[in-house]
């Protein structure tokens, strides 16, 4: 769940303006930010431009609407210098980045460049647009302390991601972590993090010394990490911590971040070392309640600030019960059913 928390004071954010609504400003060589509005309370998604030789890379797409439809129009009229848009990467399937996907590679005729897991979930849950939501689906939100009207949000919503996305194309140039891809003058290096989504690609320039770091690293909120009910066992933080640490690693501590959301920002090891703390701390708080049996919603005011709804309450389970299948990996909690079958977590 996207949780508004305090900024570090160590970050340091270059950029002051933001772009205007189908206009470009240049982050580095060769490197263009824009943003997209979004109709959720997040209310915009960055993406990137990247000059590529005799043409132009895109870099996410924003969601499918005709509004991000006409303003790509505008950009593409106004700012590609009458050259042409040669391919697309996508970071990762979730709707703001990978929306318009199908309409930019058939209107361009390009190749769409993205993860293969990526790649395959997302046809996956377009699949289900039009469904009915599956028994097992209701019974994971039954397992979760769904009373039957938190399960009618369910029954509602289930499907809505096709309905967000334009029809993928058939076959994709395949990205992995570690590959090298010449954009222009500048070589980008493929970095895979994992937890907020199955294999989220983003892309680092040396030579730039700039990260084009999509939803693994943002100033100001966290990423949702979830347990979602095709996957009802996963264990999402432990990848997500795992990615974070890899992630400080890897990259320079001045680089230059470019997130999805926010402004590009200085910062990067400081940030995710307090994602990590956060996560760290939630943890904690979580084993301290379950000294009495909880139910995944019992959880909700304490690993949450705000109040949960209707519009957050499927992204409340998947997280809390991200920190609860973390905690009973380690041990340090265990679970049981109760006459209905739904799920009670207590300290070992």
């Amino acid at each position: 769940m996207h949780q508004p928390i305090k900024p570090s004071d160590l970050l340091t954010f270059p950029l002051e303006e933001l772009p205007q609504p189908g206009e470009l400003i240049s982050v580095a060589d060769g490197v263009h930010w824009l943003r997209m509005p979004l109709p959720i309370a997040l209310n915009h998604i960055n993406l990137w431009l990247l000059e590529d030789g005799d043409g132009w890379t895109i870099v996410d797409t924003g969601i499918c609407t005709d509004e991000t439809k006409g303003l790509w129009e505008s950009i593409f009229e106004k700012h590609l210098d009458s050259k042409p848009v040669k391919r697309l990467i996508v970071t990762h399937m979730h709707p703001d980045h990978i929306g318009l996907a199908g309409w930019l590679v058939d209107k361009w005729d390009i190749d769409l460049w993205m993860t293969r897991s990526e790649y395959l979930m997302c046809r996956n849950l377009m699949s289900d647009n039009g469904k009915e939501a599956p028994e097992e689906g209701i019974r994971f939100y039954q397992a979760a302390g769904f009373d039957e009207d938190q399960l009618n949000v369910y029954r509602q919503r289930f499907g809505w991601y096709g309905a967000r996305i334009t029809p993928l194309p058939n076959a994709i140039h395949r990205m992995v972590n570690g590959q090298e891809i010449q954009i222009g003058d500048n070589k980008w290096k493929v970095v895979v993090g994992t937890g907020h989504s199955p294999e989220h690609a983003c892309l680092y320039c040396e030579d730039q010394n700039v990260v084009i770091a999509g939803d693994q690293i943002l100033p100001r909120i966290s990423s949702n990490v979830s347990v979602r009910p095709n996957e009802p066992t996963e264990n999402p933080l432990a990848e997500w911590l795992d990615s974070c640490r890899m992630l400080i690693e890897t990259l320079p501590s001045d680089i230059l971040v470019l997130p999805s959301h926010g402004r590009p920002f200085q910062g990067a090891h400081e940030r995710l070392n307090a994602l990590i703390h956060d996560h760290e701390d939630s943890l904690e708080k979580l084993y301290d309640l379950c000294e009495e049996p909880q139910r995944v919603v019992d959880t909700f005011p304490t690993l949450f600030k705000g109040e949960i709804g209707e519009n957050n309450l499927i992204i409340a389970v998947g997280e809390s019960l991200a920190h609860l299948h973390y905690l009973l990996a380690e041990g340090r909690i265990a679970v049981k059913k109760d006459a209905d079958e739904v799920g009670l977590y207590y300290r070992t």
